[in-house]
């Protein structure tokens, strides 16, 4: 077993880049995990890690002794630099981003868009929604928050290891639906029918927007059928990713 004890160490640099930055992400295709489910979860997926980290004083599981994947103990010095919990379990993981072929975009039925949503526990927990409603994937438009930044990790729940998340243009992929005969719903206040009017379909693209601003005129154009959710007491509007789980539910029924 490897064992790191400087914070100045060059793999400990690279890790605490990932935590941080966003262009490091994008640029390593990798990303760090924290806390034994995530671990777990990432650990079904074959190739996707490539170290498990262990705080000195954290007991390491006898099935990951028998691992082929490199184990490394770190001091408590080294797990709080690359640590974002406020009561870390001392258990890490180095992992590459998941990224899925182009050739299956085409058997995707059941997909989840997304605008321009900044936070990225919203994210994170429309993902962990999507996979659990039987969505066969994401696709995050620009604006929208990392969705292998720690938060939209720790918010999906291992999600991220479940089902496909891709970033691309709307719009494209608004056509793209459309011609592979998806019914597209927007999300919206002006025209909208209310969802439960608007009947569960096998082949659907649903569109959720900017917490505060919606979905964009551009892409509401596009879309076949516009849906809004009733609000029946005073709040003046749902969350963005508890909304999205109405809707999913109700057209994703099976």
């Amino acid at each position: 077993m490897k064992r790191i004890e400087s914070t100045q160490n060059a793999l400990v640099k690279h890790w605490k880049k990932l935590v941080t930055t966003k262009k490091e992400r994008e640029r390593s295709e990798e990303f760090i995990i924290e806390g034994h489910h995530l671990v777990e979860e990432a650990l079904k997926t074959e190739g996707t890690v490539l170290h498990i980290m262990f705080r000195e004083d954290v007991e390491i599981p006898f099935e990951l002794e028998e691992s082929s994947i490199q184990i490394i103990e770190m001091t408590k010095a080294v797990a709080a630099e690359i640590s974002e919990t406020e009561h870390p379990q001392g258990i890490f993981a180095h992992c590459k981003q998941p990224i899925p072929s182009e050739d299956l975009y085409l058997e995707w039925k059941r997909l989840l868009y997304i605008d321009a949503v900044q936070d990225p526990g919203n994210i994170g927990t429309m993902i962990r929604t999507a996979d659990a409603a039987g969505m066969d994937a994401v696709i995050l438009g620009k604006g929208c928050a990392d969705p292998f930044n720690p938060k939209t990790v720790r918010s999906g729940q291992g999600s991220h290891f479940h089902i496909p998340i891709v970033k691309g243009d709307l719009s494209e992929w608004i056509e793209r639906a459309k011609l592979g005969g998806l019914q597209v719903i927007g999300t919206g206040l002006s025209q909208a029918k209310d969802h439960f009017t608007v009947d569960a379909m096998p082949a659907f693209a649903l569109l959720m927007g900017n917490e505060g601003a919606g979905v964009s005129d551009e892409y509401l154009e596009q879309a076949d059928t516009i849906v809004k959710i009733p609000l029946y007491g005073e709040a003046e509007s749902l969350n963005v990713a508890v909304a999205a789980g109405i809707l999913l539910y109700t057209y994703g029924r099976r």
